[in-house]
This record gives structure tokens, C-alpha cells and sequence, in this order.
């Protein structure tokens, strides 16, 4: 595919404009870059922009930073070759074919069948330039990293193949606006844009995107290329005359500067300007003469960062000799800065400018160039160096054999080709040296992040781009948009208030939109609501009907709840769980009165009857503390629940956790002499189990004391309907974690603990059946939490009584059943011989 690539585009190269200029440096792999230094075509009025000419020395400094980086790249060094563009698509295409075929004065020419000396290009800043650039070097592979061309139809992959940006692309700002526009209710909006593919597609992609939002365009217009002031006239009159108060004007510097100046001419103060990411934050456009029309201006900005050291870089340079010659740029941008002739001659045009000194000094932050505040193109300049470096990186760190060319062949450095760097770059994952991560999607997309800059006024009359949200976006999301309206100054006049673009006002509450025949949704009449059916909200599309046991109030405002829900003894729920709970409340009696009748029996007594009683006396607890979740909630009983309920179980697993560690000790004391049974004695075990219970006890006093769970109204759903469920609210959620985390700690040191005990003798060995139990406790509870997060309304309550009554139940059933069985049914087994044989 790269055979005689250079003579192709060579031959090509004829038919396209040189470049003015440009700065090289050499290197092991050289890097292009496209930056519109100066915004005209090549003419003797050239005028200087210094933004770009700071893109360059950013791009400059990114390359000499990795290069001083000694785990990035070792052993390479990047060299680059950055070229004007003027602004003006023939002019970048030349730069970009001068860079690709080496027929740049400041680069050697390579041989027909080699790698071009520039194999990857950053650039352009425009979207309609990288389409022509992208377009041509496609077909050969040749990749290109944009920092600034966001049009959404370069996300192609099928016809820009190897078209890579740092910069997200406007589908996902046109998405931003779209929420913009909703989220503050301005419905009826004029647009306007570009009359290039930044603007057209621009303006097609937000088109898009508010179809079905409610928002309607009023008018939308084209700034032309070629001024026409006559045109320019008619779309600001249209501005003017319209009744839609916001204004979204997705263009680029330079069109917006010719619309804003017809503007501020007619002095419309009354607008409220939304601003594409190309302009909001651009200080000529900013000045304070503009400010009377666009303070307040509200748009999408790329995420901002600070570059350490980049300010300090910025300002190194003089224009003495060596300066001058490295670099053509530097005359243009002194002389431009500070308003002074470096040249001996003066021309027509320099006839009114001062002699440079030379003793000129560049302040940081003092001009355009130097501003390091708005690091945001910038910034994707920066990225875009680093995500070559980090592909090459990658190309290095490969291995012979496990290469992805040719049956495992890796790259070779010196002669990259391509369709290689291609490949890497679309693998790259990465942190910048400012912390960000960074890659590329499937599209060559980075992911989508803006900032939304409002313009505020300082006393001294200058304008500040203050960021008041932000906007993150990615392929296949909807997008979060996040504002702060406290720090927003609106636009138009408004003040502190928001405007108000509407075509007609909001229909009040209880009332309905009737669209207008043959007008926009945004145009409409207002209707009363029918019976049965609801609006209350200003502005509703259409009424609501009222759900089951609900009813429109006269007003049509409100449905008037007829029914107040909860789980109650009446319910069929309620009298289920209650008899549930009863049973085992009565099935712990029967169990404690079998051991009570037969406590002399050896079964009972090799148990630890005392334990027994107790344990069995705590799941009688446990057991009834169920039917206080069931009843209308008040105060008493809220805080009754969860404190009943967590002191219970606590008591029952300290029991069963006292009763394990008993028969662990018992059975793994055999070396001679210990007897380490005298610190479980019953008075050991009792104090035990009372700390335990003590420290559930002072969770839930504390609980009680700071935030205690109170009952609360919210509105549930059920059936086709809202209700309004009584429940009660936990107070305090750390106070709630911390009664069920002790209660889970005590159970899994018991699981723990009877797990380890598991193949004692089997006759007398009881922890098998614990370890099953708290198998049984630890699952029902562990299944719990995501049903009850689930779980609507009055369901909450039943799903909490369902497991305090399963995990009741698995302790009773594990721990006890079988004894009953030996004593009731098989006495027999119930001896001391019995017991104690194998």
C-alpha cells in the first residue's frame, strides 16, 4: 500500500498552497502539527493569532518535556515540524503534504518506497481543513491527531480511517445544549452558525437532539464565509425582531466576531447568547466594549487544566538572532504583542508602529499568547503529544514474535509506518502529567467532558470566564449535566432572574397545552383538565389521571389521597406473618418446656441446659419481636422495632457463640495438666454473653439518644396508583449499619468457630448443627439487604419480619429439633452411655 507513497502525494502536493512557514526540530521520529498562526490567507495584511502561535509552543514544550522524561520514550528523542495554515483549507492541505512527501525546505527527502518523514500529523484546528487533510491522507493510512476539529462526521471511521482528536466531538456538545435548554425551560430559541462543517453540523446535530424536548427553533441562520454585511444585517435583524430571548450561535472565532459586531453595532442588550465551545472563551470577543451585549453569555467550554511550567515556557522567548532564526513566527507575534516594528525598513502598514527596543519582556498573562488561565485547546494540544508518545511507547515495549504485523513482527522505530502508529493509537491508555485518563473509543473519540463558562463582569469593567458547571457525556449515555444557578449571571438584562423565552406563557396549574394549528408545539392554547385528571405544575403538556382511590380536588390541582397504607393486623399479610410469628413463639415454649421437664436427662444436661434455657428464651424473643413491625407506626413503636429486634438476636448469638466456644475448649484441652475449662465456667459464660448483649445495648441507646427512626409518610406505588405508605424511617443509617454489622460480626465468629468444631465426636458434638444454623442465619440475612433496598411500601416491613422469623426458625429447627426428636421420641439414645460412646 506504501509503494511510492511519496510520489503520490508529491504529485498531489502540486496542486495545493506551500505553507508560509514553519518550525522544525529534528529527531528520531519526527511530528507534524497544523496551527493557523496567522487567520488569513497568505497576504501582506496578514493578521497574527497569537491562541494558535501558543498551541504551537505548547506543542513544542510537550515534545521537549517527554524527551526530558526518562521513562517515556528512552532512548528516542521526538523532533516536529509545525506549519501555518492560515486558516484556509488549501493552505493546510499544502502544509500537511509538504510534511508527509519531505518536500519541506527544512526536511531531507526520502527515497520512493520509504516512510514519509513526517508519519503522523497534529492538526488541524478545523473541522472543514481536517476533513480535506483527513480525506486525502486517509487512503494511505496517515494519521492525524486534531486538537481542535470537533465535527461529529469526522467519528466516521469508514471515511477518516486513521483521523484521531483529543477534543470531543459536538455530537456530544450539541447534547450538552439540549439538556442546557430543557433544564432551564427556554423552549423557543433562535440559532445560528457557521456557514462551514463545524457550523452545519453543528447546528444539525442540536437540531437532532431537541426533537421530542419540548424546545422549538424560531429561526436559524447561516453566517456567510465571504463578508457580506448586507446578510450579516438581515440575520442580526432577525435576532432583534424575534420574541425568542436565547440565542445559541454555534460558529467559529471568526464568524462569531463578524456576527458580534453588527451586535454590539445595533446595541441589542436583550439577548441571551449560548455559546459554542470554538468561542466562549475568547478574550477578544470578550472586550469590554462587547460586554453591554454578551455579558451573561452562558457555553460549553473543553475541560480546562493547568500545565505546570508551561507559563514560565511561554514567556522565554526574545526575538535575538537565534530565536529568529529557528522560528518565523517570532518576528510576526513581537511585533504583534507589543505594538512595535522589529524591522529596520517600516512598511505601509508598520508606518504607525514604534521601533522595538528589545528590551521587551513577555508577562505571564498579559496577552492572549501568555494567558495560561484557559488552558483548554491548549491543553488537547498537550494530549495529543503525549498520545503519540505513549503509542510509540507501546510500539517499543513489543517484543519479536508477539508483534501484530506479519506473523508476530514488531514495529521498526526508525522507519514507522503508518498504519502502525495507527494501530497503537487506538490501544493508548493513559495518565497525563496533570492526572487525567485518557484514550481513544472505537471512533478515535476521547471521552466527552466540558466545562459550562458563564461571562461575569468585574468592577473594573473586564470581562471573567467563571466556570459554573460542567457537562460529561459518552457514546451511548444521555449525558449528566450538573450547573450551579447561584453563580450564573444571566444575559439580556435579567439580572439574578433567568430569562424567559417562550413563544406562549406556561398554561397554570390544572390546565393543559392545546397546540395551535399550523404552529409550532412551543405555540399553543391552554385547556382545563377533565374530571378525574390532574396538572399541578405550570406549563403542563398534558393532565394526568388520577390513580386508583384518588380523585381530582375541584381545582384540578391535586388528587386527594383516600387511603393511607401499611401493614396492619387486618391485613392478610399482617394476620400471616402474625400467626407465623405466634407459632414460633409457641413452638420455642414447647421446646423449652420439654427441656425443662426433662432437664435431669444425660441429652440435656451434656448440652449446657442453662445455655439452652437461655438460648431458647432468646428465640422466644426473637420470635415475638416480629409482631411489633406489624401496626400503624408511631414513635414508641419505631424505635421499639429495631432495638428489640437487633438486642434479641444479639442475645440469641451470644448464647449460641458462649455455647460453641464451650465445646471447642472441651474438646481441644487434651495435653496433660491443662484445664482450660476453669475460664468457661457457667459464671464465665454468663458475663460473656451479658457483654456481648451489653454492647448491642449501647448501640442502640445511642442510636436512640442522637438520631432515633421516627415514623414518616411517603408516597408509594401500588397497583395503578400512588398511595401514602406510614412507615418507619431508620433516623440514623450508621446507627441502623451498626446494630445488623454486630449482629453479622457475632454470627460469623460463631459460623467460624462451630466450622472448626465440626468433626468432634459425633454422639455429643453439637456444632455441626450450629454450623448448619448459622448457614441457615447468614443466608437468610445476607438475601435480605437486596430485597429490602427493592422492596416498595408496606412490602419493606414484611420482607424485614420474614427474615427475623426465617432465621428464628433456622435456629430453632437446626439446633433443637433433633433433641426433641432423642428425648420425645427415641429415649432410648437419651443415657450417659449413649452419649458418651463413639
Amino acid at each position: 500500500m506504501f509503494f511510492c507513497l511519496q510520489s503520490v502525494l508529491s504529485a498531489m502536493s502540486w496542486f495545493a498552497l506551500s505553507p508560509t512557514g514553519s518550525v522544525y526540530r529534528a529527531g528520531d521520529v519526527v511530528i507534524g502539527g497544523l496551527f493557523p498562526i496567522h487567520v488569513e490567507a497568505p497576504s501582506p495584511e496578514q493578521d497574527f493569532y497569537q491562541r494558535a502561535y501558543r498551541w504551537l509552543q505548547t506543542m513544542i514544550f510537550a515534545v521537549e518535556e517527554i524527551n526530558r522524561d526518562p521513562a517515556l520514550l528512552p532512548n528516542l528523542t521526538l523532533g516536529f515540524l509545525a506549519s501555518d495554515t492560515c486558516l484556509s483549507e488549501g493552505t493546510t492541505l499544502g502544509a500537511a503534504l509538504a510534511m508527509v512527501t519531505g518536500q519541506e525546505a527544512s526536511v531531507v527527502g526520502t527515497e520512493c518506497g520509504t516512510t514519509p518523514e513526517v508519519p503522523i500529523i497534529i492538526g488541524d484546528a478545523r473541522s472543514s481543513a481536517s476533513i480535506v487533510v483527513a480525506q486525502t491522507l486517509g487512503p494511505f493510512d496517515l494519521p492525524m491527531v486534531s486538537y481542535f476539529a470537533s465535527c461529529a462526521c469526522l467519528s466516521d471511521t469508514w471515511r477518516y480511517p486513521s483521523f484521531f482528536r483529543t477534543v470531543p466531538s459536538d455530537a456530544f456538545q450539541a447534547r450538552g445544549m439540549a439538556r442546557l435548554l430543557h433544564q432551564l425551560g427556554w423552549v423557543w430559541v433562535g440559532l445560528v452558525s457557521g456557514d462551514d462543517d463545524y457550523g452545519k453540523f453543528g447546528v444539525q446535530l442540536l437540531l437532532q437532539e431537541l426533537q421530542g424536548s419540548g424546545v422549538c427553533v424560531a429561526y436559524s441562520e447561516v453566517i456567510p464565509k465571504v463578508g457580506s454585511q448586507r446578510r450579516i444585517r438581515y440575520i442580526v435583524d432577525t435576532i432583534r425582531g424575534s420574541t425568542a430571548r436565547v440565542v445559541v450561535a454555534f460558529a467559529i472565532t471568526k464568524d462569531a466576531h463578524a456576527l458580534m459586531e453588527e451586535v454590539v453595532r445595533q446595541n441589542i442588550t436583550d439577548k441571551q447568547w449560548i455559546a459554542s465551545e470554538a468561542w466562549v472563551t475568547d478574550s477578544t470577543l470578550s472586550s469590554p466594549e462587547n460586554l453591554p451585549s454578551l455579558a451573561g453569555t452562558i457555553g460549553f467550554a473543553l475541560k480546562k487544566a493547568d500545565i505546570p511550567g508551561l507559563g514560565t515556557f511561554l514567556t522565554r522567548l526574545h526575538p535575538d538572532g537565534n530565536y529568529q532564526k529557528s522560528d518565523p513566527f517570532l518576528k510576526s507575534m513581537w511585533e504583534e504583542m507589543f505594538g512595535c516594528s522589529l524591522g529596520v525598513e517600516l512598511s505601509m502598514t508598520q508606518s504607525s508602529r514604534r521601533q522595538c527596543t528589545g528590551s521587551e519582556v513577555i508577562g505571564e498573562g498579559e496577552s492572549q499568547y501568555a494567558d495560561v488561565s484557559q488552558l483548554r485547546a491548549s491543553y488537547n494540544v498537550y494530549k495529543a503529544v503525549y498520545a503519540i508518545a505513549y503509542a510509540i511507547q507501546d510500539m517499543m515495549a513489543c517484543r519479536p514474535g508477539d508483534g501484530v504485523f506479519n506473523g508476530g513482527q514488531c514495529p521498526d522505530i526508525r522507519k514507522l509506518q503508518p498504519s502502525q502508529i495507527v494501530h497503537y493509537l487506538r490501544g493508548v491508555n493513559f495518565s497525563t502529567p496533570v492526572g487525567e485518563s485518557f484514550h481513544f473509543d472505537i471512533n478515535g473519540d476521547p471521552p466527552a467532558s466540558y466545562d459550562i463558562i458563564n461571562w461575569h463582569v468585574t468592577p473594573e469593567g473586564t470581562a471573567e470566564f467563571v466556570q459554573v458547571g460542567h457537562f460529561l457525556s459518552s457514546e451511548g449515555s444521555g449525558g449528566q449535566i450538573d450547573i450551579d444557578m447561584d453563580k450564573v449571571v444571566w444575559g439580556g438584562g435579567s439580572g439574578d432572574e433567568v430569562p424567559v423565552s417562550v413563544c406562549s406563557a406556561d398554561c397554570p396549574p390544572g390546565t393543559r397545552h392545546a397546540v395551535q394549528k399550523g404552529k409550532p408545539v412551543c405555540c399553543f392554547d391552554c385547556l382545563s383538565c377533565a374530571e378525574g385528571e390532574i396538572s399541578n405544575t405550570t406549563g403542563s403538556v398534558e393532565c394526568i389521571s388520577c390513580p386508583e382511590r384518588f380523585w381530582s380536588n375541584p381545582d384540578r390541582t391535586a388528587c386527594i389521597p383516600q387511603l393511607v397504607d401499611f401493614l396492619s393486623y387486618s391485613d392478610t399479610m399482617g394476620v400471616i406473618l402474625s400467626v407465623i410469628s405466634v407459632s414460633g413463639a409457641t413452638l420455642t415454649a414447647g421446646a423449652l418446656a420439654t427441656f425443662l421437664y426433662h432437664r435431669h436427662t444425660a441429652l440435656v444436661k451434656a448440652n449446657n441446659s442453662e445455655l439452652s434455657f437461655l438460648l431458647l428464651l432468646s428465640l422466644k424473643l426473637c420470635f415475638l419481636c416480629a409482631l411489633v413491625f406489624i401496626g400503624q407506626p408511631n414513635p414508641w413503636t419505631c424505635m421499639l422495632r429495631h432495638t428489640l429486634f437487633g438486642i434479641s438476636f444479639v442475645f440469641c448469638i451470644s448464647c449460641l457463640l458462649s455455647r460453641t466456644v464451650v465445646v471447642l475448649v472441651a474438646f481441644r484441652a487434651t495435653l496433660p495438666g491443662e484445664n482450660l475449662m476453669r475460664y468457661f465456667s457457667p459464671t464465665q459464660q454468663r458475663m460473656g454473653i451479658s457483654l456481648c448483649t451489653l454492647i448491642q445495648v449501647l448501640i442502640c441507646v445511642l442510636w436512640l439518644a442522637l438520631a432515633p427512626p421516627q415514623p414518616a409518610e411517603r408516597g408509594g406505588r401500588e397497583g395503578r396508583g400512588p398511595r401514602v405508605v406510614l412507615e418507619c424511617e431508620v433516623g440514623s443509617v450508621v446507627g441502623f449499619s451498626l446494630v445488623l454489622g454486630y449482629i453479622g460480626l457475632l454470627a460469623s465468629l460463631c459460623l467460624l468457630l462451630a466450622f472448626l468444631a465440626r468433626k468432634l465426636p459425633d454422639n455429643f458434638n453439637e456444632a455441626k448443627f450450629i454450623t448448619f444454623s448459622m448457614l441457615i442465619f447468614c443466608a437468610v440475612w445476607i438475601s435480605f439487604i437486596p430485597a429490602y433496598v427493592s422492596s416498595p411500601g408496606k412490602y419493606t416491613v414484611a420482607v424485614e419480619i420474614f427474615a427475623i422469623l426465617a432465621s428464628s426458625f433456622g435456629l430453632l429447627f437446626c439446633l433443637f429439633a433433633p433433641k426433641c426428636y432423642i428425648i420425645l421420641l427415641r429415649p432410648e439414645r437419651n443415657t450417659k452411655k449413649h452419649m458418651m460412646s463413639k
